[in-house]
């Protein structure tokens, strides 16, 4: 039996993708490999959002050149947003790569799949992809220009993919889009994600409901009533801010201001008090002053999020702000302002998590780790815990008697 091995890095759409391909191959008969060294089929799904993703996408090339040369019968194929429209170039620059196809796609020497190729014993928590491609073209941003124009699936058509995960066995689903607010604007009818998480909230033996990641701009009110109202879903959403100053917003052309993101936090937690908010941030992006920085750190210290995703702007090839603007704040200070919010967002996250000791919690539990059980509130918040039974996919009730920025320990009650 033929063997294969994928290498993923970047989003959950890159994970959900690669889940997808390699039950795709398991059902053409492979048999998946723990590393490259023991496989006949070698998948890289690459990631470029990045600078530092992209040179470890390189780098792991550069690792498989050795191999590819010394077992020149290894199919060595390339995916994820590496990949253009013209793989010219990448051709000429990585010649030890036999295939590149479009992140998304499926091999072009496969057949495709006939039937949604399904994971046969999916994790306790699985990502659903519902919607590809970004039509915002932020100026920063390559995705767009990778994955192409948004494109959502049938609602029909993600309902019978999650029911049919839910009876092999998976809990928990997180529906994944490079924006879930512009979900089904392209179907006829043009339903929305409020109205697929009311489908999905029916659906028996499902016991959690995330999405991600939602684009302020877009977000509806219509959906934050279905988060509050639906008891599936999990009152825990990304919103990805990017900065606290306006002009460096206009400039990165995300199409709403401070205050309308603080408007739109507001209501929100007018309507769920719980709400577990994440966020991400650009910072260093062309021209962006101290005091244009220090307007995000202010909106760090004012909303106080639980979970911020931290990233230095680096200029993405084919982008606007690759074309038009000079990438000229200097990487030390680059460096500075990352490891200042990092402290910052250090102190938030302890705070809010040391509110929880001693509280009780719901756990889903998702595997095992170092001899302990491992999973997540609600609220998104990692917990451990010991307990002898076998805990997989169960709601577990906790008591949590310890707590840090990133994770919490509980304790079993009853």
């Amino acid at each position: 039996m033929p063997k294969y091995h994928i290498w993923t890095i970047g989003c959950q759409m890159n994970k959900a993708e690669s889940e997808r391909l390699g039950s795709h191959l398991e059902q053409l008969g492979y048999e998946a490999a723990a590393s490259a060294n023991e496989a006949e089929l070698v998948v890289l799904n690459s990631c470029v959002v990045r600078q530092s993703a992209e040179d470890r996408v390189v780098n792991k090339l550069a690792n498989l050149k050795a191999l590819k040369k010394s077992r020149p019968d290894m199919t060595l194929a390339v995916t994820g947003c590496l990949v253009n429209a013209d793989t010219t170039k990448l051709e000429e620059r990585f010649p030890h790569v036999d295939y590149f196809f479009k992140p998304g796609e499926y091999p072009q020497w496969l057949e495709s799949p006939k039937e949604l190729p399904l994971p046969e014993k999916p994790n306790v928590a699985v990502y659903v992809p519902i919607i590809q491609g970004c039509d915002n073209f932020c100026s920063y941003c390559i995705v767009p220009y990778r994955r192409g124009r948004e494109k959502s699936r049938p609602l029909a058509e993600i309902v019978g993919e999650v029911r049919e995960l839910v009876e092999r066995g998976a809990k928990e689903v997180t529906l994944l889009g490079q924006n879930v607010d512009s979900y089904g604007h392209d179907l006829p009818g043009k339903p929305e994600l409020a109205d697929l998480l009311y489908e999905l909230n029916e659906l028996e033996g499902l016991l959690r409901i995330r999405f991600l990641t939602n684009h302020p701009k877009d977000m509806s009110l219509k959906l934050v009533g279905a988060v509050a109202s639906l008891d599936k879903v999990c009152e825990q959403l990304t919103l990805p801010v990017q900065s606290g100053s306006n002009a460096i917003l206009k400039a990165m052309g995300r199409g709403y201001s401070a205050e309308h993101y603080r408007k739109l936090v507001a209501e929100i937690r007018a309507r769920i008090p719980d709400i577990a908010l994440s966020t991400d941030i650009l910072l260093g992006f062309p021209s962006e002053t101290e005091a244009q920085f220090q307007e995000t750190a202010d909106l760090l210290s004012e909303l106080n999020f639980d979970t911020v995703h931290i990233a230095a702007y680096s200029p993405r090839p084919g982008t606007f702000a690759a074309r038009k603007l000079e990438d000229n704040v200097p990487p030390a200070e680059k460096k500075r302002r990352l490891e200042y919010l990092e402290r910052l967002q250090e102190g938030i996250a302890s705070t809010i998590n040391a509110r929880l000791k001693g509280k009780t919690v719901e756990v889903l539990a998702e595997g095992e780790k170092g001899g302990r059980w491992w999973g997540r509130t609600r609220g998104d918040k990692l917990v451990f815990f010991n307990d002898s039974r076998d805990c997989r996919g169960k709601l577990i009730k906790l008591r949590v008697e310890k707590t840090s920025p990133w994770a919490l320990q509980g304790i079993v009650e009853g």
